[in-house]
């Protein structure tokens, strides 16, 4: 297996941003000590919205990463929005939440998995869901209106509405 060396490149920066170049930011945006934000000209956040502590926002320089009106994230989350990221109204994302819209699809033997090209899929969490502390979120899966996914779930499929579901692989508990 050959492997050619790094081609030397600028970085995608230090995290460190300023509130005018967001895309869009509402009013009443709080970001807590040590929150991250990478390519802030591809995100937009509504009203109202909580950043916790030591969470990076990973815009991507494609694809948007929307964050609706009265949006709760916890301290400690990464949020990666390469393939589109659409969290709706009102949504509840719990303490190390992990958010992923892209993978690499690894079809290829020969090459390690991080030289083999990205697949990228969008990731929709509609108004009013709950994401549990310590979940992931796996890239092309929608969370239903006012679902509620367990803490630690791994979700690997797309949840309905008003259902509440836990484990790893997610599975479903119980209607809410």
């Amino acid at each position: 297996m050959k492997i050619e060396g790094f081609k030397k490149n600028k970085s995608h920066g230090d995290g460190n941003f300023d509130l005018k170049s967001f895309r869009k930011i509402g009013e009443g945006v709080i970001f807590e000590k040590g929150v991250l934000v990478f390519h802030p000209e591809n995100i937009e956040i509504g009203n109202n919205v909580y950043v916790g502590h030591y969470t990076i926002l990973k815009g991507y320089y494609k694809n948007l990463m929307i964050i609706d009106d009265h949006t709760w994230i916890g301290p400690q989350c990464f949020i990666h929005s390469a393939g589109g990221l659409k969290i709706g109204k009102a949504v509840g994302i719990g303490p190390r939440v992990i958010i992923l819209t892209s993978q690499h699809e690894a079809l290829d033997i020969e090459l390690p998995v991080y030289f083999t090209p990205l697949k990228f899929a969008e990731v929709i969490i509609e108004d009013g869901a709950d994401i549990g502390a310590g979940a992931i979120i796996l890239p092309g899966v929608r969370i239903g209106k006012g679902a509620i996914i367990g803490a630690g779930a791994v979700v690997n499929c797309d949840i309905p509405s008003y259902e509440v579901w836990a484990g790893v692989p997610v599975r479903k508990i119980k209607n809410r």
